[in-house]
């Protein structure tokens, strides 16, 4: 019980790098992988914490968090972006 304490406060600090990154700096890109990171670490804490406990509906929790998680952030970042490009006149109409 102690190994898995040890690991999950290391998981912990880990998860600390990216809010410092987030914090210092203003580009809007960098806070959304940072935050992205963040997702993708706790998914993986959950993941862990679920296979220790012997609790697969835990686990379950976490592979959809590691899955759908991400996309929906960068989708975000990306609204976000065109929205500051179109508000500063940098409108560069790029159709998908």
């Amino acid at each position: 019980m102690a190994m898995m304490n040890v690991i999950l406060i290391a998981m912990l600090l880990a998860l600390l790098i990216p809010l410092y990154e987030a914090w210092q700096d203003e580009d809007i890109w960098q806070k959304m992988l940072a935050f992205a990171s963040i997702a993708t670490k706790t998914s993986v804490m959950i993941l862990v914490i679920s296979v220790f406990r012997g609790d697969w509906m835990i686990g379950v929790v976490g592979v959809i968090i590691l899955s759908v998680g991400n996309a929906g952030l960068m989708l975000l970042a990306h609204v976000i972006k065109r929205l500051n490009d179109v508000a500063m006149g940098n409108n560069n109409d790029q159709s998908f």
